[in-house]
């Protein structure tokens, strides 16, 4: 018999212009994986953000083990037995692994104590830690694995989980799930949030599914095929990307012996780094978190200048100029770190729209900002790229993270770039949005644009790119037809097993 662990009754929640939870109830049975399914914006965040105590609902009970539970903060949530870990590492690259638990602990044992702990836990669930090393040393999943020790140190019966496997390659993502598996067997409960559903099929017993913040359907993962899940979450069908046959025209992007240090201290350094792009070519580059994909696309953008030589547009050598200089002669970027990088989390998407097209689109006037055009430059984009908004007006800082990373594509790929250098393009987004966006890439191509895709999702790169590379250690490998590759050589590749793509080459 299934016993109860969190019982969840008519949660609603509202904001000024949206009501983000409406009557939402389910349950969490004790060892049970929970999976919360749901396009951008359908409320999924707002409703953990209830259960962790960041955000008190207008109405609606839940109850934990049969009693009233009702987190005021945080830190009630985690004294109930009720662990998250975000999707957003909160962790000091300066500090060690130890050091960064015990600030994430409400209690933290004395120091020694709290290394032998972290060597304990972290071995039994097979999650190795040296409690010493410092957290900016450590690779994606070895900080993802912080996090879950230091909600693991304290016990928790309820274990929520927000797109743990968006920075993971598919090894890691193995040794997560089998961590995951154990601490289920246990009998501790995980509410798993991810747009990956094969990944929700091979793992989550049950799924709640929200849309337009309304519990809309329950499924059995298993036995339910992705694409209907997908369908239930959209409220429709979608298509899925059509790659066309487009011709390949002339070498607008060439990058030649690229060299350059990291701005951070533990970035990493990029190290004689070549490649060409051609008019009508996507090029996938995959690589690992922390292999220096931000550093290249720094580089690309102009935000990191390199010696004049070194990069070169439509045969312009552009190495010393500036992002704005580059935009206007046509090569546009998307970082990956959405907000403070892609956008300013405080200004409105309007006012977001200027800081990278005033130029391009034509919204200055007279030195003066055309507030009109510009509105209908960013109406244009929330609707081609169906941003989830009330208005112009809101605040990109308050979107979800799905629904920004739409305005930040969007508003990139509206300016028709000749060159668009992009990281991480469907992070975050639903089946339906992902597929979307892959297809706006795909149309700027045969439009005749070239476009750089760096993406740690695999099945992205093999869908979309004709040419693929992997970034490993700053270091480039060499560029092979994606149509040649298969998915264990890619893998070895971004491992640093430069010569794996060889064999697809002969």
């Amino acid at each position: 018999m299934l016993e109860a662990l969190l019982e969840i009754t008519g949660l609603t929640k509202a904001y000024p212009g949206v009501v983000a939870n409406n009557d939402v109830s389910f349950t969490i049975n004790k060892g049970e994986v929970h999976a919360l399914l749901g396009e951008n914006g359908a409320g999924k965040s707002t409703l953990v953000k209830m259960i962790y105590g960041l955000v008190n609902p207008d109405a609606g009970s839940m109850k934990l083990n049969g009693a009233s539970f009702v987190p005021e903060s945080p830190n009630r949530a985690r004294a109930s037995g009720v662990a998250m870990v975000f999707q957003h590492f909160s962790l000091f690259d300066a500090l060690s692994v130890a050091e960064n638990i015990a600030l994430g602990m409400d209690n933290a044992p004395p120091p020694k104590a709290l290394a032998k702990s972290i060597e304990m836990v972290s071995q039994a669930y097979g999650l190795p830690l040296e409690p010493k090393r410092i957290v900016g040393t450590l690779s994606a999943g070895e900080r993802q694995r912080v996090e879950i020790i230091r909600c693991l140190l304290q016990n928790p019966k309820l274990l929520i989980m927000d797109e743990p496997t968006s920075v993971l390659t598919p090894q890691e993502v193995e040794i997560l799930f089998q961590t995951l598996r154990q601490l289920k067997a246990e009998g501790t409960s995980i509410l798993y949030i991810s747009h990956k559903l094969e990944e929700i099929r091979a793992l989550c017993d049950t799924a709640t599914i929200l849309r337009h913040g309304e519990k809309v359907a329950t499924c059995i993962p298993a036995s339910t095929t992705a694409r209907d899940m997908a369908e239930m979450m959209v409220g429709a069908s979608f298509l899925n990307p059509i790659k066309a046959q487009r011709e390949i025209g002339e070498v607008l992007l060439q990058v030649d012996n690229l060299s350059s240090q990291s701005a951070e201290a533990f970035g990493t350094s990029l190290r004689a780094i070549s490649f060409e792009l051609k008019a009508g070519e996507i090029l996938g580059i995959g690589g690992v978190a922390g292999n220096g994909q931000d550093e290249l696309l720094a580089a690309l953008s102009g935000e990191m200048r390199t010696g004049s030589e070194t990069v070169r547009l439509k045969n312009r050598a552009i190495g010393t100029l500036g992002p704005n200089r580059r935009r206007e002669l046509g090569l546009l970027s998307a970082p990956e770190e959405r907000l403070g990088h892609a956008a300013a989390p405080g200004m409105s998407l309007k006012e977001n729209s200027v800081v990278t097209a005033a130029r391009r689109m034509g919204l200055l006037k007279s030195g003066f900002i055309n507030w009109n055009a510009t509105d209908q430059f960013t109406q244009q984009v929330i609707a081609d790229f169906d941003v989830r908004t009330p208005s112009t007006h809101t605040p990109a800082g308050s979107l979800s993270g799905g629904n920004l990373q739409k305005f930040v594509v969007g508003r990139e790929v509206s300016q028709q770039p000749e060159v668009l250098v992009i990281n991480q393009p469907t992070w975050g987004v639903d089946a339906a949005a992902a597929a979307s966006i892959r297809q706006k890439l795909l149309d700027l191509a045969d439009n005749g644009a070239g476009v750089i895709v760096i993406s740690q999702d695999l099945d992205e790169l093999l869908e979309i790119s004709d040419y693929f590379c992997a970034l490993n250690e700053g270091e480039l490998s060499a560029t092979y037809l994606t149509a040649d590759l298969e998915l264990d050589q890619v893998g070895l590749m971004m491992g640093g097993s430069h010569g794996a793509g060889q064999e697809a080459a002969q």
